[in-house]
């Protein structure tokens, strides 16, 4: 107590003295000063809500705010949060917020910020793809190799070749001239036959089925059909971007020999450090010890992807292909990294996405029958495809029917490829709405359909 009566003696009075300075000499240079002092106060709060620092720490509050409420209520209806987050993304674009409150939504994303959106976002996809490929599981792909083979490739040239197909009847209404017909077509085609990886794995450990048959088998079927994906996209993207065909060549060439130099000289050297660590430290380097050394490679290898002239992203999927192929250490890698690309880069991403879909741009009924078209083409290759070919292998109709509507699954990996191909301007925003829309409806139609499976078979 006789600190606190002393702290009040010493302090009450001279913050009171400060006070009457302050007022006082207010009063004497009011003449001068006035109008200055009074802007300061005024406009000392906008100021900093208009610099970068502030704009970005807002979008961001917004953005997770929204997304992880979404997430929570698309969990409560039996949906993957993911899909609630991709969600609240186009809820915050011109779909819902631009619509309703236009203002608001310029004062929130203006323009010039989203630089820096674009590249927070970026980096969460580069960490996520980092992440997808350390989650490969090489050894349990080679268990069932040819019946997934048979499965995943059929699930990717069925659907390839309806969506050339379809780009061939709708390049003149929604194809660019710039980027010419081919670009087009194999964007549309890869775009057609992209099965999401992580959001299939995450329906398949809620429902308790990935150590089943039928999970393992859809899990080897996915893994297969993203490694593929990821094979084409690096050609899809050179093709686009070289001017000539000698351009392809080369950019081909040097990703097939930066792909050799990953697994056959890169890999070898990472397991032989990390072996001798282990041995040298008589136990196991943990994630902590060693996300550096898994930083740095992941960023130099989504660097040399970009100056080949392929996306930095096939770097990144490569670079956790090679860490070294202890689960232990695969597993906290990925939980640290994923703490931050999930919670909180990804989020941004399906913003961005969602600021560049417009919902309005298909108020024109005459896109509608376009829609339709695109939405049964999807299904039809990847769904009914995975399922004949699953068929064909030896599955039951059930496992088939199951196996399909798994691989029909698209979510953030389609999104990947759409955005990629907006970048690229190969994709117009009608058809770059389409197809998101698409991506939205095969995923949201993954757990009803598996729980009709299921009920059909009880």
């Amino acid at each position: 107590m006789k600190q606190l009566r002393l702290y009040l003696i010493i302090i009450i009075p001279l913050l009171a003295a400060t006070v009457a300075v302050l007022y006082w000499g207010n009063g004497t240079h009011a003449s001068a000063e006035a109008s200055t002092a009074s802007f300061s106060i005024n406009h000392m709060l906008q100021g900093a809500f208009h610099t970068p620092l502030a704009t970005v720490l807002m979008q961001l509050i917004v953005i997770l705010f929204a997304a992880k409420g979404m997430g929570w209520l698309f969990n409560k209806i039996g949906q993957q949060a993911v899909m609630g987050e991709i969600v609240a993304g186009i809820m915050l674009g011109p779909s819902l917020l631009g619509l309703v409150a236009p203002e608001v939504s310029h004062v929130l994303f203006p323009k010039e910020s989203l630089t820096y959106l674009n590249i927070l976002s970026q980096l969460g996809l580069l960490i996520f793809m980092f992440v997808i490929g350390m989650e490969l599981d090489i050894d349990s792909i080679r268990a069932r190799f040819g019946e997934s083979m048979v499965i995943s490739h059929t699930s990717i040239a069925l659907p390839f070749f309806l969506g050339v197909g379809f780009a061939y009847f709708s390049y003149q209404k929604f194809g660019n001239s710039d980027s010419g017909f081919v670009a087009y077509s194999l964007f549309m085609g890869i775009a057609m036959s992209i099965t999401a990886f992580p959001v299939l794995a995450r329906i398949l450990k809620e429902r308790g089925m990935t150590s089943s048959p039928l999970g393992s088998m859809a899990l080897m079927c996915a893994a297969i059909d993203d490694v593929t994906a990821w094979c084409i996209l690096p050609v899809v993207v050179a093709i686009t971007k070289a001017e000539t065909m000698t351009g392809v060549g080369v950019t081909i060439i040097l990703t097939i020999a930066f792909v050799c130099l990953m697994i056959f000289a890169v890999k070898p050297v990472l397991e032989g450090y990390y072996r001798r660590q282990t041995d040298r430290g008589k136990g196991k380097m943990t994630g902590i010890e060693f996300i550096s050394i898994a930083i740095f490679l992941h960023l130099a290898s989504a660097l040399v992807a970009e100056i080949i002239g392929i996306h930095a992203l096939f770097g990144a999927f490569i670079a956790g292909a090679v860490m070294p192929g202890s689960k232990e250490l695969r597993h906290n890698l990925t939980e640290r990294l994923e703490a931050i690309s999930v919670n909180m880069l990804l989020p941004i991403f399906f913003v961005l996405t969602g600021l560049r879909t417009s919902i309005s741009m298909l108020s024109d009924i005459s896109l509608w029958p376009v829609f339709a078209g695109i939405l049964f083409l999807a299904v039809a290759g990847k769904l009914f495809g995975g399922a004949a070919a699953a068929r064909i292998s030896g599955l039951s109709w059930r496992d088939s029917l199951s196996i399909g509507t798994l691989m029909n699954t698209r979510g953030l990996m389609e999104l990947i490829v759409l955005n990629i191909g907006y970048d690229l301007k190969v994709l117009k925003p009608e058809i770059f709405t389409m197809m998101v829309f698409m991506a939205l409806v095969t995923t949201f139609m993954t757990a009803p359909l598996l729980n009709l499976i299921e009920r059909r078979k009880a």
